[in-house]
């Protein structure tokens, strides 16, 4: 029983009154509060089961005697923010970001407003699986505060970090998409305040998600791509649902992938400041290595994971960090992906740097081949292993799975925390070499598989 997970790689996550019912959300905040102890902000994003599973988070917090700060609907970075500036135990945010309207989770977050450690979602889980929740009478239970005020905080936090003369001074069109998510109650206010002329598509909170689904990938912008290119805009901006990640349009219409926002926005920051350390999981495209280097900076290399990153990103003292999907960490404001932070610092960069399309043209190019392999739990460590003496002659990286290093690109081998499979993604410096790679790696895959 003790052995059982809750947690997956971003908080519990589940179908709506199927297992993310009711009575799974009381517990996980009767475990959260009794971990947590004293105050603990509470925060959705825009679902239509916003209300009913905070509802019954906050009665867990409270029966185990913590005081909630009710903040009512945020985008998750604004949460973690709050939770950064007001000394309190903790937050919870309710949010199953990019999945479907029929799904929905729960995220804690430490005390310094980064995503709980995974040692502690363990001693979570402890406390759920043995029912060992604190227990209070009558006298002891906690109370609901609603509390006002975090989203100027943040929205204040972030335009201090900025060079918004420069920003103002660009006059640049934007595009904005929240996909009907909780950034609608952010970013187009925060655009006003940057002084960027913004057209906004899906910027009214619905929890149906019904203008796209709210993961940001290319065949879900099509509305957005072709208003950056018939108003001629700057930039073309889209949310995830909770807004703690971000992918970008640029001014000649094409979608860019994260991993190239990424180099773009490590690059500038590594040049700004004369050097420094980016963080990525080793995921990442080689490009992001490859434009930090150019600038004179260092790129270190974690697992997979926000949370990981942003740790490794404290360890080593990192100018700046992030992952491929679009969620790029910002030190100098919080350890945590952010959203709003990410479109604000990538005005400051256009106005000062000039077009996206120019300075993507300085990122090399390479192309990704993504896979997947269906591989019992029970057996993922022994085919990992025999996936390592299979590649022994190759450089091998082992930081998460097995990265196997060729002559014109890499494939990451890499077992899913929460899923039977094998994820198997190949990178080269064209499409063939990706799919050379990519099929020699499945191959050898499934030969394990099947021995």
């Amino acid at each position: 029983m003790m052995s059982q997970r809750l947690f997956g790689t971003n908080g519990v996550r589940g179908v709506v009154n199927d297992f993310m019912d009711p009575q799974l959300a009381l517990d996980v905040g009767r475990a959260i509060g009794t971990l947590m102890k004293g105050k603990v902000a509470l925060a959705t994003d825009c679902r239509t089961s916003a209300d009913m599973i905070r509802s019954a988070v906050a009665a867990g917090l409270t029966s185990v005697g913590c005081d909630v700060l009710e903040l009512g609907a945020l985008p998750t970075p604004t949460l973690q923010y709050f939770v950064k500036i007001s000394e309190i135990s903790g937050g919870v945010m309710v949010t199953a970001s990019h999945n479907p309207p029929e799904f929905n989770g729960i995220k804690a977050v430490d005390a310094d407003g980064t995503e709980m450690h995974r040692s502690r979602e363990e001693e979570i889980e402890r406390i759920y699986f043995s029912r060992a929740f604190d227990h209070k009478d009558w006298r002891g239970v906690g109370t609901v505060m609603p509390t006002s005020g975090a989203l100027d905080y943040y929205q204040k936090a972030v335009l201090s970090l900025v060079d918004l003369d420069a920003i103002r001074k660009a006059n640049l069109r934007v595009v904005l998409d929240c996909a009907n998510g909780a950034g609608s109650l952010c970013s187009p206010t925060l655009l006003q305040r940057l002084g960027a002329s913004a057209s906004t598509l899906n910027c009214n909170p619905e929890g149906t998600f019904p203008g796209h689904p709210s993961e940001p990938v290319e065949e879900n912008l099509g509305d957005l791509i072709s208003l950056v290119k018939g108003s001629g805009a700057d930039l073309g901006i889209a949310q995830d649902g909770d807004a703690d990640r971000v992918i970008f349009i640029d001014d000649k219409s094409h979608y860019v992938y994260g991993d190239r926002s990424l180099a773009v926005v490590a690059a500038s920051m590594v040049a700004e400041n004369d050097g420094g350390i980016v963080v990525t999981p080793v995921s990442t495209s080689q490009c992001v290595e490859d434009a930090v280097r150019a600038a004179g900076g260092e790129v270190m290399y974690t697992r997979v994971g926000a949370p990981i990153v942003a740790r490794k990103m404290m360890e080593v003292g990192a100018l700046f960090g992030g992952e491929e999907n679009g969620g790029l960490i910002f030190p100098h404001h919080q350890y945590c992906r952010d959203a709003a932070m990410s479109m604000a610092k990538m005005l400051e960069i256009l106005a000062v740097e000039g077009p996206l399309s120019s300075l993507l043209k300085k990122v090399p190019s390479y192309h990704l081949d993504k896979r997947k392999l269906h591989c019992p739990d029970e057996r993922k460590e022994q085919v990992l292993r025999e996936v390592c003496e299979a590649f022994s002659s190759n450089k091998i990286d082992t930081t998460d799975g097995a990265k196997v290093f060729f002559d014109g690109g890499w494939t990451l081998i890499r077992p899913s925390g929460t899923e039977p499979i094998f994820r198997v993604y190949s990178e080269g410096k064209d499409k063939a070499t990706a799919k050379r790679i990519a099929d020699r790696c499945e191959r050898v895959v499934k030969e394990i598989l099947e021995g």
